[in-house]
């Protein structure tokens, strides 16, 4: 059975370099270093803090049949399928949607995946994002505000309160999130 869509983002998101390389190990069906650095202008430190990550995570591993230069370098799991695959439909929605991995925080793919069209509360998004800090969630909404993947709306009452509720961009990246 495959992990929880939030919990998995969440450890998607722990590297930002893990869910374009996660695609690219999954189209490629394996890749070698050099090959995955040059893909993304990546240096060398930085790719390598993103594969200790992935192989902590369980999804890649060091190719065992490794060694002709045609063979790839890394290869994904069986687990690592799954979080591949994944990652191949939410590059997909981010190059459709015109979403840059940088125009993003680290909580905006739990934060949209967790949301629905109904409006929800702050602290409620908060409780669902649990360990997120109330300044990381609300930077995160100004910036899928900015993104329009996240409706604002403030309800009529002293004090007003802040509803949030996904937009139609949004619902099309979450469904990407889903399945």
């Amino acid at each position: 059975m495959p992990p929880e869509p939030v919990p998995l983002l969440r450890m998607l998101e722990a590297n930002r370099w893990a869910i374009p390389v996660l695609a690219l190990l999954h189209r490629e069906q394996g890749s070698r270093f050099a090959v995955i650095a040059r893909a993304f202008g990546l240096p060398h430190n930085s790719l390598a803090r993103c594969l200790v990550h992935l192989k902590a995570c369980g999804w890649v591993i060091p190719n065992p049949g490794h060694g002709h230069p045609l063979r790839p370098e890394y290869v994904l799991t069986e687990a690592g399928l799954a979080a591949g695959a994944l990652c191949a439909r939410i590059e997909a929605a981010r190059a459709r949607l015109k979403l840059e991995a940088g125009d993003l925080p680290r909580w905006s793919l739990p934060l949209v995946a967790g949301l629905g069209a109904d409006w929800t509360r702050f602290g409620e998004i908060q409780a669902r994002l649990a360990p997120v800090t109330p300044r990381a969630l609300s930077t995160t909404l100004k910036a899928v505000i900015d993104e329009a993947l996240v409706r604002r709306k403030l309800e009529d009452r002293y004090p007003p309160l802040p509803l949030y509720a996904l937009t139609g961009k949004g619902m099309d990246f979450a469904a990407a999130m889903a399945g």
